[in-house]
């Protein structure tokens, strides 16, 4: 791959000290890359309007959950307004696509020969957990909806 000497120069470092580590830098920096271009390519207003009507949905549906034809009703709103949301999300999506096929193919040369990062668990696993966990904790503090 072409980019291998790219990702080498900027990550090698940090899986040369310790493989678990550099999924951590790896997955941290790459994390914050999307939430940025989520947060900047999004309309935050809208997101969170949409978000907060979709709770207000749910929370009226667990109110009439006797009345089946008002929940099938609300449910049909909940939907659209899912969707709204969904497509919005579609932009950010488009730009992230390539660069992250091209992450996970040097991750997965890159942790070919290294065997298993932490305990039995592969180098994917570990990316999918400290960026899971960083995706929560940048979210929060970058205000993203």
């Amino acid at each position: 791959m072409a980019l291998d000497s790219f990702f080498n120069l900027i990550f090698g470092w940090a899986i040369d000290i310790d493989p678990l580590f550099g999924i951590a830098v790896v997955a941290f920096i790459f994390t914050l890359i999307v939430t940025l271009i989520y947060k900047y390519t999004t309309d935050q207003i809208f997101m969170k309007n949409v978000k907060s009507e979709i709770k207000d949905i749910q929370k009226q549906m667990k109110e009439h959950k006797e009345d089946h034809k008002k929940v099938m009703e609300l449910q049909k709103t909940a939907m659209e307004k899912n969707m709204k949301y969904m497509m919005h999300s579609f932009k950010p999506m488009l730009f992230t696509f390539i660069p992250v096929i091209l992450i996970f193919g040097w991750l997965r040369t890159a942790y070919a020969d290294i065997g298993p990062v932490f305990y039995s668990f592969s180098w994917i696993w570990g990316y999918i957990i400290f960026s899971i966990i960083f995706s929560i904790a940048l979210r929060k503090i970058l205000k993203v909806h």
